[in-house]
């Protein structure tokens, strides 16, 4: 008998790519599956190669297409399982694979609603196909998760992705969902598992992420006397052409030049750079591996098959487990005392402020301090140093009763409002900065985010920690990898910090900690660390 005989699996994104890869390799081995994405067409090329395996194996299974489905739809993933619900399907296996690539940008340049466009995909997909799919999951049965190792694997290991800051941000965040999951739905006997398999053959790697990635050097760097904006137009236009044959070239860069009013060369160069630096980027990436091979999507299929196995599964509930052999070079990004800053470097400084409206006490609080220290709150533009606060997480039992309101509010304020208001910040410290990146050397400014404090009393639960957890996991990733771009891609000194009050121990958060961390953050020798992230309260 087939190991996976009579057991259903459900794969997200299954059309294509690693989750197609995932949904044969489970058949392959006797299950039933549920494949469903956005596009219908390759979903009905899949269902017809699952359903020769299963000719093939002489296996009972069947397979159940949902065509026009995006998780991030929150209507049409209720809707799919409320229908197996209707049909007393019960599922086994839940695998979240769907994904995008975002914008391949610097957060500065990259468009707001596609920075959340990539959070609904990549987080609240998972989150609440996670949720629906409880209605037709019973006991033993497993929600595997994949990530990326482009993001925070543990909580104090962060590896930043420039130009992909809405993706590894929700990536860190979903490693943390995995493990607050395994607390809350141990009463059901469900059990969920995260795997971050390093860089996989793959048309999107090949033909989207690693071009896209050259055109954003190109466009930041510059190429011949091409400004900023017209590399951007240009790399539009053509990149797409890479590994068509010549004649289409040819032909792409001709309608370009014309479309664009330049001259063919001057394309066909652009083009041949975009190639060079983009197999570069992939070669780099290569080295860190000691084989310098790729996964195959075979082989995350088959880590995915090993994790659903009944006896790993249990044992394995609430982990993360590495699926690459890269070895990252990973700069330390965390510091928890602070360097004491003899100076007061807080005198004469101009800053704003922005937050929730509970975190009036905190703001006011913090104010009064940093004002004492001869700082200035403005109201408008003309400041040096931006503040915002997250505020904390509200009172909740647990994340999977929430409802998609209520979960979409905290994506909001631990996200995408820190997102919107760091680039706004950007944008007044460099103005015209987003498009024309070359203003943005040596240009100097401070962002400080205060995330949510770590939960405060004598007894404190793993999973109290662990929901916090989910959201400081988003923000974490984001400044890292806001940082390097600012630092290393644009050669400016603006640096966006994050601050993370509380304790693991459960005691109180200390505003004059943070106002100690701050006084150093404005500071030139906190401009030249890698250390963008700050846990003030945490000393012995």
């Amino acid at each position: 008998m087939l190991k996976f005989q009579n057991k259903t699996i459900l794969v997200t994104g299954s059309g294509t790519g690693i989750g197609q890869a995932i949904t044969k390799k489970f058949v392959e081995n006797g299950a039933s599956a549920i494949i469903l994405g956005r596009r219908k067409e390759p979903l009905e090329e899949t269902a017809e190669m699952l359903e020769e395996i299963i000719k093939d194996k002489q296996s009972n299974a069947t397979v159940k297409i949902f065509a026009g489905v995006d998780v991030s739809d929150e209507k049409a993933v209720t809707g799919m399982f409320d229908a197996l619900k209707s049909e007393n399907v019960n599922l086994d296996v839940v695998v979240n694979n769907a994904g995008v690539s975002g914008p391949v940008t610097c957060f500065v340049h990259a468009p707001l609603d596609d920075f959340r466009s990539t959070v609904d995909i990549h987080l609240t997909g998972t989150f609440w196909t996670s949720v629906q799919a409880l209605k037709v999951m019973k006991k033993g049965a497993k929600i595997i998760t994949i990530s990326t190792f482009f993001a925070e694997e543990r909580p104090l290991e962060q590896r930043p992705y420039r130009f992909r800051s809405p993706y590894t941000a929700s990536q860190g965040a979903k490693n943390r969902l995995v493990e607050a999951m395994s607390w809350e739905l141990l009463e059901k006997g469900v059990m969920t598992i995260g795997t971050n398999p390093g860089p996989v053959h793959s048309d999107r790697i090949y033909k989207t992420v690693y071009p896209k990635a050259a055109s954003e050097f190109l466009r930041v760097s510059g190429f011949e006397d091409l400004s900023p904006s017209e590399v951007e137009a240009a790399n539009n236009e053509i990149v797409g052409l890479l590994g068509e044959d010549d004649e289409t070239i040819k032909a792409g860069i001709k309608s370009a030049a014309e479309k664009l009013g330049k001259e063919e060369t001057t394309l066909t160069n652009l083009l041949d750079k975009v190639k060079t630096i983009a197999e570069k980027i992939q070669k780099n990436t290569s080295t860190m591996i000691p084989d310098q091979q790729f996964l195959s999507q075979e082989q995350v299929a088959t880590t995915v098959l090993t994790l659903a196995d009944d006896e790993q599964a249990k044992i394995l509930n609430g982990k993360i487990i590495p699926g690459d052999r890269v070895f990252y070079p990973v700069k330390s990004h965390i510091r928890s005392s602070v360097p004491k800053a003899e100076k007061n470097n807080l005198d004469g400084k101009r800053f704003i402020f922005g937050g929730m409206s509970q975190t009036e006490q905190r703001v006011s609080s913090i104010t009064s301090m940093i004002e004492e220290k001869g700082g200035q709150l403005e109201t408008s533009n003309g400041f040096d140093l931006a503040i915002h606060i997250t505020g904390n997480l509200p009172d909740f039992s647990k994340l999977t009763e929430l409802s998609r309101d209520e979960w979409d509010k905290l994506v909001d304020q631990f996200i995408n409002t820190p997102a919107k208001w760091t680039q706004h910040a950007l944008n007044d410290f460099v103005p015209g900065g987003s498009d024309d990146p070359r203003k943005f050397k040596d240009a100097k400014g401070r962002i400080v985010i205060i995330g949510p404090a770590l939960p405060a009393g004598k007894k404190i639960s793993g999973h109290e920690r662990a929901k916090v957890e989910v959201f400081r996991g988003l923000l974490r990733p984001f400044v890292t990898t806001v940082n390097q771009e600012l630092s290393d891609v644009l050669k400016s000194n603006i640096r966006v910090f994050l601050i993370l009050p509380g304790t693991v121990d459960g005691k109180e958060p200390n505003d004059e900690n943070i106002v100690n961390t701050i006084n150093y953050l404005v500071s030139d020798e906190a401009a030249s660390s890698s250390e963008v992230i700050f846990c003030p309260d945490e000393t012995r």
